[in-house]
């Protein structure tokens, strides 16, 4: 498809203004681009970068501020512009504003998926329905589906947050109109703190009883960021006088701490981490809009700082970078040939960013700028031109409508080939159903952790009928035995979830405790209530780590609960993620430090055989759980061939054994 010159290269020459448009036309604030350049370039380092930013998802909460600073702003100028707000007309800018863009990226990315197939596919109806209707957060909300589970990488999850800005346009107006027919100024700026403030008290009473993902997807839950920027919006209109001389030096200096903060949350703040619903997230808000303020107030360094070219070439187009981004992710890491080696999650985020930089660049000057500056019907007749069309011109035309009918075509072709789950969550699912209660204790002849039998699947992530034996260990002349599953409980993520098929059949009787998207952070209070429930096992096995960094502190919490005689088996991780080596490193370092701990080293077991998991390269399928099993099957050999502990008193000395 080929563009006129006039469209994509150069600005048209805007029309007369109506009544009320100057309000519009300078919209632009000086200072903003930059926030929006570092919201934007935190999410995707959040996405992309794998795990190198553990807290760039805070960078929606920024936008969310500075959209509801610069909504607010532009409505408190129609109404005292022309003593009214058109409501329609304010409806009709924000569908211009946010409709192109996403229509473009729904169509080609659903299309792509389609070409692609397998996991970007599933529960595309949802998602396309969602994008449609701006619904997202709420349909994924009555889904059950969590904004962290990366069994399931959706291809339009990152809609969620348009959908709470779009749900909360509709009734902002009005609410603007209410406030600002109060006469005390005092009183406007209260009534929408108060609204900020309700949101952000039920964040925190349902953070403690419900799902992360409801909290953090709800617009009701969510929608503090949006109304703490409407009220500067209030404050900047009604005290003009607080550019004075004194603000003028407090407030960029406080902009620049304010700046500084963010950017130190998004590091040491990762999604797991409690404090983010009980008040993190309300802090963000609250320093994104103490930066703001500092940054557009008159003659501000900081807002010169962050109108720097680069972020604000970046924050204009911060939109598309933001639609674009998820989609291209999730459709090259499932397009790219698996098994991928070790590092190449850095190829892909590259891959990504290009793709996604070329085509947010691409609908910005082509479809954005053009149709938000001219309105639809404008841009649409500069693309036909008048008549008599040229040749060129008219084959243009033709190319245009055919590519959209293709678009919508395959789009409808992509949600109707919906598989229904990826392959990870197969695996995850078939061991979901083999997780049973605890079976009665053993007869005294299983003597080791590991029997003979046969699992069903093939050799990817998903399964399929064929018997798979299980592997008999061969004992070593005069080694101990391994324990029996009825003295192990297991404590896990998805990884362990998939292999629970397999270690229930390797060690009969294991107690399994395993949840998607579980963090090592929550282990410790798990293990403190099988002890304190009195049915805490002589060994535990941890496998977490598998979804972001973890904290030395945790397992040291771990074995604090259990105390030394009770052995401790880490499983180490393999994921196609930056934070990966850390957390081996924390898990090695942990379990060369104590007797009573071991290292089951599934990453480098599976490190050769990366074709028996999931095209996620996390989640084994039934070969890839007979290799999870042999690695804990090692590491409680190595516990139970270690010799007696001696103490002081096995040399003669005084004292009590260690």
């Amino acid at each position: 498809m080929t563009f006129s010159p006039t469209v994509c290269d150069t600005p048209a020459p805007a029309p007369a203004r109506a009544p009320g448009a100057s309000a519009r036309r300078s919209s632009h604030l000086a200072g903003l681009d930059g926030p929006r350049a570092i919201a934007v370039g935190a999410v995707m380092l959040y996405h992309l970068g794998s795990g190198i930013l553990p807290g760039g998802y805070l960078g929606v909460d920024v936008f969310f501020v500075i959209s509801g600073f610069l909504i607010t702003v532009l409505l408190v100028r129609e109404k005292d512009s022309i003593g009214r707000i058109r409501l329609g007309g304010f409806w009709m800018r924000r569908a211009r504003r946010l409709l192109p863009a996403l229509a473009l990226v729904v169509g080609v990315s659903a299309s792509a998926a389609l070409v692609v197939g397998g996991n970007p596919l599933v529960h595309l109806g949802r998602q396309v329905l969602g994008a449609a209707t701006f619904s997202s957060n709420w349909l994924s909300i009555v889904a059950a589906q969590s904004y962290f589970d990366e069994t399931t990488p959706e291809l339009f999850r990152n809609l969620w947050s348009l959908a709470v800005e779009e749900q909360f346009y509709p009734v902002w107006p009005l609410v603007i109109l209410f406030v600002l027919a109060v006469r005390s100024r005092r009183a406007r700026v209260f009534i929408v703190l108060a609204i900020a403030g309700g949101s952000a008290v039920a964040m925190v009473i349902l953070a403690g009883s419900a799902d992360p993902s409801r909290v953090y997807y709800g617009s009701d839950t969510h929608s503090f960021g949006l109304a703490i920027g409407a009220a500067l919006a209030i404050l900047h209109r009604d005290w003009p006088a607080s550019t004075g001389r004194l603000a003028e030096r407090i407030l960029p200096a406080l902009s620049a701490i304010a700046v500084f903060g963010i950017v130190a949350l998004m590091i040491t703040l990762p999604a797991d981490n409690p404090l983010v619903y009980r008040g993190g997230l309300v802090l963000v808000a609250m320093l994104s809009v103490v930066a703001i303020a500092g940054a557009i107030i008159r003659g501000s360094r900081v807002g010169a700082v962050l109108d720097w070219s680069p972020l604000r070439w970046i924050g204009a187009r911060s939109y598309g970078l933001y639609l674009w981004h998820w989609p291209v992710f999730v459709l090259v890491t499932d397009a790219l040939p698996t098994p991928r080696p070790p590092g190449t999650e850095w190829i892909l985020g590259g891959i990504t960013l290009t793709i996604t930089v070329a085509f947010a660049g691409a609908s910005y000057r082509c479809i954005e700028h053009p149709i938000h500056q001219n309105g639809l019907r404008t841009t649409l007749s500069r693309w036909i031109g008048t008549r008599p069309r040229s040749v060129e011109r008219t084959g243009a035309i033709g190319l245009a409508i055919a590519l959209l009918l293709t678009l919508f075509t395959a789009t409808g072709l992509a949600i109707v080939a919906d598989p229904g789950m990826t392959d990870a969550q197969a695996a995850i699912t078939r061991g979901r159903e083999s997780v049973l209660p605890p079976s009665p204790a053993p007869s005294p002849t299983a003597t080791t952790g590991a029997q003979t039998g046969t699992q069903t699947g093939t050799q990817t992530g998903a399964p399929s009928p064929g018997p798979v034996p299980v592997p008999v260990p061969v004992p070593v002349p005069g080694s101990a035995s391994v324990p029996a599953g009825d003295q192990i409980d297991a404590i896990g993520d998805s990884v362990m979830l998939a292999s629970a098929e397999e270690l229930q059949a390797g060690f009969p009787g294991i107690q399994i405790d395993a949840v998607v998207s579980r963090q090592l952070s929550s282990a410790p209070a798990i293990v403190r209530q099988l002890r304190d429930s009195g049915t805490l096992r002589p060994v535990l096995l941890i496998g977490l780590g598998t979804n972001g960094p973890i904290d030395r502190h945790s397992l040291d919490q771990i074995r604090s609960i259990v105390g030394p005689r009770h052995e401790i088996v880490v499983v180490s991780v393999q994921a196609p993620r930056g934070w990966t080596d850390g957390v081996n490193g924390t898990l090695t370092r942990f379990a060369q430090q104590y007797r009573s701990v071991e290292l089951a080293n599934w990453r480098e077991a599976i490190s050769t055989r990366l074709d028996l998991l999931a095209r996620d390269q996390i989640h084994p399928g039934p070969a890839g759980g007979l290799i999870y099993v042999r690695a804990v099957t090692d590491a409680l050999q190595r516990l139970a061939d270690l010799p007696p502990a001696r103490g002081p008193n096995d040399f003669r000395l005084t004292g009590k054994p260690l």
